[in-house]
């Protein structure tokens, strides 16, 4: 990486420009994900426990500022942090989306930053990578069915990136509280995607039962996943990390987080059974990394329910921008703006 030189420059991507390198598509955050989780199985990072801001007027879930940031090391080494914030009112009161985010990238000799970049569509691209990436481990090879619970807008980049990835999907069934946000979206990608079959479930049991692949991608604040809902074979993406019950990680027959510490985090439901004794580190399977790099098994039979508790790790975001960071640089996108006027 070149290194700020007499006078200090931030480059600024914003989301158009990221769509202009191929950001509204899958491929590239998947090649960096895989990237990343090497590194992360490797060593190779820095990646302290995020803090979440709120405040009183903060009163659900969703209603918060979080910082995450990163030292990614190996051949490329930059640092970096993800500004993320939410509002669950934003769309209805506002028509804004739920979650904002800028991504900071900082020279790893100087420390400098060198680039501000919008972060919204970055997160939810690169979060439907870790599940396409994990998919690729951890369900039947031969799986035809999705559920996606939740339609909202991570939904619609998780399904997006399922469908670019993994061409054999035919059925899709989706469940929201909101039947209008349901049919908004099976009516947009029935249009984008119209070789596949949508279908409107009657509940989030029946969309899960009918399933081989499950992405959880709602603002729930209580569990409702019950292991009774899983048929043999299926494959839990958690994404949205308070959906899936308790019972679910005590008899799944391997559960897989992509960082054991991040996801060990006070109140998530891991850290519930921990300090209930009912799970530990030495009860879980991998971390995700360390299956991509061949050092643990992915799935090992058609029967096995497998797990995923995805956290979320700011390594995700810090690798996704380098990549669109020196894209950026090679093809002359983006603006200048010099740090001291």
């Amino acid at each position: 990486m070149t290194s700020p030189t007499i006078t200090p420059n931030l480059l600024y991507l914003n989301r158009n420009d990221l769509i202009v390198l191929g950001g509204d598509h899958s491929q590239p955050y998947v090649d960096a994900i895989v990237d990343g989780l090497a590194a992360h199985a490797r060593g190779e990072y820095v990646q302290p426990l995020k803090p979440y801001l709120r405040w009183p007027s903060a009163d659900h879930i969703a209603d918060r500022i979080i910082a995450m940031p990163c030292y990614l090391g190996g051949e490329r080494p930059i640092a970096g942090v993800k500004w993320v914030g939410s509002r669950q009112h934003n769309p209805s009161l506002f028509g804004l989306e739920r979650a904002s985010a800028v991504v900071v990238l900082n020279d790893a000799e100087t420390n400098y930053p060198i680039a501000l970049m919008e972060g919204g569509l970055l997160s939810g691209m690169r979060t439907a990578a870790i599940t396409a990436v994990a998919t690729r481990y951890l369900a039947r090879a031969d799986f035809t069915d999705v559920a996606g619970i939740g339609c909202g807008p991570i939904a619609r980049m998780q399904v997006q990136t399922l469908l670019e990835q993994f061409p054999s999907i035919e059925r899709l069934h989706l469940f929201d509280l909101s039947h209008a946000a349901a049919d908004a979206f099976i009516t947009e990608f029935a249009a984008r995607f119209p070789n596949k079959e949508f279908v409107l479930a009657s509940s989030a049991e029946a969309a899960v039962r009918a399933a081989d692949v499950i992405v959880t991608c709602t603002v729930a604040d209580a569990p409702y996943l019950h292991f009774g809902w899983l048929k043999r074979g299926a494959f839990v993406s958690n994404v949205s990390i308070m959906d899936v019950c308790k019972e679910v990680y005590e008899k799944a027959d391997k559960v897989v987080v992509d960082d054991w510490d991040q996801s060990n985090r006070e109140k998530k439901i891991i850290n519930q059974l921990v300090l209930e004794g009912r799970f530990s580190r030495e009860r879980l399977h991998a971390e995700l990394g360390q299956i991509v790099v061949g050092g643990r098994p992915g799935r090992e039979s058609e029967e096995e329910i497998i797990l995923l508790n995805p956290m979320g790790m700011a390594l995700d975001d810090i690798v996704c921008a380098r990549h669109f960071y020196h894209l950026a640089r090679e093809r002359g996108v983006g603006v200048q703006l010099p740090l001291y006027g």
